[in-house]
This record gives C-alpha cells, sequence and structure tokens, in this order.
C-alpha cells in the first residue's frame, strides 16, 4: 500500500530514480532549459530559484491527505547526471503518471525507460492498479513513452489532451 512517508527510490537498468529533493533544483533547471521542452504543455524553463521553491512545495505532499504526490529525478548510472523526472499523483490503488526527459537525452529510451519502471514501482511498491496518463495528441514521442508503460488511449480528453489509461499486471500474479 502506498505510504504518507514519500516515495521510494527505483531502478532500472541505465537509471536511478530518486525522491525530489530541492537540492536537485540547480541541476534540474539545466535539465529542463530548452523551451522545446514545452511545445506541448505550454510554460517556458524555470529558473532555479522558481524550481527550488516548487521542490520544496512538492516534497512537502498534498494538502488532501488522501492523494500522495510522488516525484522522482532520473540519474543517468552511466555518468552521473540528471536527464529528467518522472511522477505519479497516487488516490488508493489509481496514479496519474507524467515523465519529461531533457532534449540532451531524448532519442535513447530513456522516458519509455523511466515510464516502464515507474508502472512496475508503482505496482509493486505502492499498490496501484490503474495507471492514468493524459498525451497531446501530436505529440507521439509521449504516446510511445505512454504505450510502453502499458497504457493505451482511450477516448476521453481533458484539457486537449488524450487520457491513457492501463492496469499493469500485479507482481507475482498469474
Amino acid at each position: 500500500m502506498p505510504t504518507t512517508t514519500g516515495p521510494l527510490p527505483f531502478t532500472t537498468p541505465r537509471l536511478e530514480a530518486l525522491p525530489l529533493d530541492p537540492a536537485y533544483a540547480e541541476e534540474m533547471a539545466a535539465v529542463l532549459a530548452d523551451p522545446a521542452l514545452y511545445a506541448f504543455t505550454g510554460g517556458g524553463p524555470p529558473d532555479p530559484a522558481t524550481l527550488r521553491s516548487r521542490y520544496e512545495r512538492q516534497s512537502t505532499g498534498s494538502p488532501d491527505p488522501a492523494e500522495l504526490w510522488w516525484n522522482w529525478v532520473l540519474r543517468v548510472r552511466a555518468d552521473g547526471r540528471l536527464a529528467g523526472y518522472v511522477q505519479a499523483t497516487v488516490r488508493g490503488p489509481r496514479a496519474e503518471i507524467a515523465w519529461v526527459v531533457g532534449t540532451p537525452w531524448q532519442g535513447r529510451g530513456y522516458a519509455s525507460e523511466a515510464a516502464k519502471g515507474l508502472a512496475a514501482h508503482l505496482t509493486s511498491a505502492g499498490g496501484v492498479r490503474t495507471l492514468v496518463a493524459h498525451v497531446h495528441p501530436d505529440h507521439a514521442a509521449s504516446e510511445a513513452v505512454a504505450s510502453a508503460a502499458g497504457l493505451a488511449p482511450t477516448g476521453e480528453w481533458e484539457d486537449g489532451e488524450r487520457r491513457w489509461t492501463g492496469n499493469p499486471p500485479v507482481p507475482g500474479a498469474r
């Protein structure tokens, strides 16, 4: 079952997913600096101070005790550099997930690897049974990531994005 103590770290073959900490703000501001990352979501690159403030808020958790905000930065194991993040808003057995990988690390499969790892982690460690993501219909790369995480598009839309959902297998279940 999910805990209120915060997210636990997890690993994939090439990545370490480390619980979010405001100390990562400066390095993550560089990871998130390319304006192209915001083409589908809007907004723009945050400066380190803004990102630190955001991370401080996110790290304290949701004001709703029935909802957990779990956020991780992604560290590439080969070189120790941060490359992006994954996040989950967990409410009981359901989690809304999202991912971002900085432009220099795109095209290497890191986002798919991280999303698959996140799905497995949430299912095994967090008791999650349903995953949901919202993907812009013109963002083919994010659609591929959602598919890799075991999600499929639905006919539901929210704020111009298609809802994708899936039920990852429960570890140990037959």
